[in-house]
């Protein structure tokens, strides 16, 4: 998830591990994480409640299979952003009493608490334009088309400044980090 979210340009929030128990409910079965230990909690809690104070934007994304989504962004912590920030809670619906991460989330609606503005979508998929997916697909197929030659085989051209500055390891030693 954090590698995901640090690809997109944002900054992924996270909290040490002080004990090999912590880490292991962390990494979870399937991809998603299990409820984590009180003390592991509190300390997340103290972190999120600094950046989201700093934030213009918070995506909140925490789920756990068979479980209420947790509670990541209390109203007090909306209540310390900015005037205008915006909060995309993608466990709307999911979460006590409809909310999602933050309860002051409302299902498939944006509703404005406190001065900010809390998106409660929960199909956002289904809202991104047509236009939107077609131009990504167009931007991945023009990717394509620098990296695979007329025979149909891979050719990464490091003089081509688009391909060389995507490219992440090549021959085995990492490039970019």
């Amino acid at each position: 998830m954090k590698e995901q979210v640090e690809s997109l340009g944002g900054k992924f929030i996270d909290v040490s591990y002080d004990t090999p128990e912590e880490k292991e409910a962390a990494v979870g079965v399937g991809g998603y994480a299990k409820p984590m230990p009180p003390g592991w909690l509190e300390r997340q809690k103290t972190e999120v409640a600094k950046r989201v104070a700093q934030a213009d934007i918070v995506i909140s994304t925490a789920l756990i299979p068979g479980r209420p989504a947790p509670t990541l962004v209390t109203e007090e912590m909306v209540r310390s952003m900015k005037p205008g920030s915006v909060i995309v809670d993608i466990a709307a619906g999911k979460g006590p009493n409809g909310g999602g991460n933050c309860p002051l989330s409302e299902a498939d609606k944006t509703v404005v608490k406190h001065g900010v503005t809390i998106v409660g979508e929960t199909n956002l998929p289904a809202l991104v334009a047509a236009d939107a997916s077609s131009l990504y697909a167009r931007n991945v197929l023009d990717f394509l088309k620098l990296i695979i030659n007329k025979d149909g085989a891979l050719h990464v051209d490091m003089n081509d400044d688009i391909v060389a500055a995507c490219l992440m390891s090549q021959g085995g030693e990492v490039k970019r980090k």
